[in-house]
């Protein structure tokens, strides 16, 4: 703000938030009514400008002021020289004119804000039946954390400016931001220790084989998955590995008969994990069950000195002996869905990401933190936010494909954070792919991983 003339940041950013608003109202933005909920502060001023440019194109605009004495000045100047109207929130009319509108603007709290929202404009929210467009964060949410504590306003879309918030991604406040969209303004950011791949990250980071690469050079992936009583498990996580790119997935687990007739290219193994022969990674857990033969395969594979994910029954039993992964030397990478999380590292809470870093801190592991929008944090804390979280994924066998495929990628050589979060970005687009299919099953997101990887691609150009 120091380096730009004053009030530039803010025209730009009521600039975008026009824009975007004009995006919206797709049959034409003249004639149509707009409410502007404007708070005191700079976000208010966002959207009272943002008023003024779509009532200059027609639009008929009301703003609803709901610290009357504290709106911007600048903003309502240019919003009445538009042919705008002004309203306090306390006016009779105010109801009456954000229910009919048929774009509101939240302007009420920006990413200063703390807790929900106040009763005046709680009401307002609740009587609003257009559609509604939150300017850089639905008001109450928390900026950090996507916590919500109390009313706040549910968007469909949420225009941000300059960065993404991590409140708009993770938590409640991924639930309420809607279709977020990003509006460049020109700032000059430090690099962020929190990320979102996209599709040209994606393409442009899972490994691709080379003229002189062979099976081995790709990577091998070892999968101790499954049990008589689950063989699934194994099924899923070795066809997962297959399918993530790894040059050849050794089997070492008591499914074998089934993982063998359903993935000849796999090789199968009777014995122990360490006699299935070399790995560049391991996948665990899957399946196994949770008795002492179960355990002793989780200790067999944590003793080898490659990376290790630990999945599902897995992280069971390493509640019971957290020192097997503490004393590890080679990475490790753990999957908890929240039930699991708590049981290896304590409440999730709610500041996702912040859980997350926090075990991963303690533990010396790399966590993926499943949910709707996955949490990836290394021990560094560098973490990621996986932008492609479907409801469709939320089906028995579907975590087994997550972890055979980031396996895979631990054995193609890439660095455990970015593996995770590669896995998560690949398997909720497959989940999506396969919803589009009517097929929900974990076996149809398996299916779908090879198109997932073909849609990035494509759209990467």
């Amino acid at each position: 703000m120091q380096a730009v003339p004053e009030g530039a940041l803010m025209q730009r950013a009521a600039a975008g938030l026009a824009a975007e608003c004009v995006r919206i109202l797709r049959q034409g933005v003249y004639g149509t009514t707009v409410a502007v909920l404007a708070g005191a502060g700079d976000n208010g001023g966002d959207a009272l400008y943002a008023g003024a440019r779509l009532a200059a194109r027609g639009a008929a605009v009301t703003a609803v002021l709901l610290s009357p004495d504290r709106a911007h000045p600048g903003g309502l100047t240019a919003l009445r020289a538009a042919g705008g109207r002004v309203l306090p929130a306390g006016s009779p009319a105010a109801t009456e004119v954000v229910a009919a509108a048929r774009l509101v603007l939240d302007g009420i709290v920006g990413i200063g804000g703390s807790g929900g929202l106040r009763p005046a404009a709680a009401g307002l929210v609740a009587a609003v039946t257009g559609t509604v467009v939150a300017v850089d964060l639905p008001s109450g949410v928390d900026a950090d954390t996507g916590a919500v504590e109390g009313e706040a306003v549910r968007a469909d879309v949420t225009v941000t400016f300059g960065t993404l918030k991590p409140g708009l991604l993770v938590g409640a406040g991924a639930e309420h931001a809607g279709d977020v969209r990003l509006v460049e303004i020109g700032l000059d950011l430090p690099e962020p220790r929190l990320r979102v791949l996209d599709p040209a990250d994606v393409a442009r980071l899972v490994p691709r084989p080379g003229p002189r690469d062979d099976k081995y050079t790709r990577g091998v992936v070892g999968v101790a998955a499954g049990s008589s009583t689950y063989p699934g498990a194994g099924v899923l996580s070795t066809g997962a590995a297959v399918h993530g790119g790894a040059g050849m997935v050794r089997y070492a687990g008591g499914a074998a008969e089934h993982v063998r007739s359903r993935w000849p290219e796999a090789i199968v193994t009777e014995g122990k994990p360490s006699e299935a022969g070399q790995v560049q990674a391991w996948v665990v857990g899957p399946g196994i069950g949770t008795d002492d033969a179960a355990a002793g395969l989780l200790r067999d594979v944590l003793g080898q000195d490659v990376p290790v994910l630990v999945d599902a029954d897995g992280l069971t039993l390493l509640a019971r002996e957290p020192e097997l992964v503490r004393s590890r030397t080679a990475p490790t990478v753990l999957t908890p869905h929240d039930r699991e999380f708590e049981r290896v590292a304590g409440p999730v809470g709610a500041d996702r990401v912040g859980a997350a870093r926090r075990a991963a801190a303690e533990m010396g592991v790399t966590m993926l933190l499943k949910g709707n929008a996955t949490v990836v944090a290394g021990p560094d804390g560098f973490a990621y936010v996986n932008p492609t979280g479907t409801p469709w994924l939320a089906t028995a066998g579907s975590g087994d494909v997550l972890s055979g495929l980031a396996g895979a990628l631990l054995a193609g050589g890439v660095e455990p954070a970015l593996a995770a979060a590669l896995a998560a970005y690949l398997h909720g687009l497959a989940g999506s792919i396969a919803a589009g299919g009517a097929t929900t099953s974990a076996t149809g997101v398996l299916a779908a991983l090879p198109a997932a990887l073909r849609t990035v691609c494509a759209a990467a150009g």
